[in-house]
């Protein structure tokens, strides 16, 4: 099985400068987390897009949704920011055939103390054992996008009551 990875930016990538900087979206992480992990799996970055979720367009989600959906591998991870995740995974429901798990981090996989490296490690499990379709994994979870929020109060991602 080889993985397609697909990075758009988000928290997961930000990078900090200096004490008078704001966090910028940096060079894509999951690699690093990956290789150090030790994972024996075969995969693919690429990133189509690079920025925080809040600035995601339209047309942005699109290229996403077109970059999935143009990728052989039919095990898709795509790395995003937590404030729109939700948005980009109902377009990524347009695809078929794939499987297509969305992470992400609260804070930047740089930091010492990061949720990242958990997230990442969840979505690789997921996207394995997971039937075709389009899913959240943060927090130790998976959700349907069309059933999940999140949670800013917590911090953290939670199924929608019923």
């Amino acid at each position: 099985m080889k993985l397609k990875i697909i990075t758009t930016g988000g928290t997961i990538d930000k990078i900090y400068f200096d004490a008078k900087s704001e966090f910028q979206v940096g060079e894509p992480q999951i690699g690093e987390v990956l290789k150090q992990a030790n994972v024996a799996l075969e995969y693919e970055i690429v990133s189509p897009v690079r920025k925080d979720s809040l600035d995601l367009t339209d047309e942005d989600r699109r290229l996403i949704c077109r970059t999935v959906d143009s990728a052989a591998e039919r095990h898709v991870i795509v790395t995003h920011g937590t404030d729109t995740m939700i948005e980009t995974a109902q377009v990524l429901k347009r695809v078929s055939g794939k499987v297509i798990v969305l992470t992400g981090a609260m804070q930047p996989a740089k930091f010492q103390f990061t949720d990242a490296v958990f997230n990442i490690a969840c979505a690789v499990m997921a996207v394995q054992l997971l039937p075709d379709g389009v899913y959240i994994s943060m927090n130790g979870r998976i959700f349907d996008p069309d059933q999940a929020r999140k949670n800013r109060q917590l911090n953290q991602f939670e199924a929608l009551k019923k």
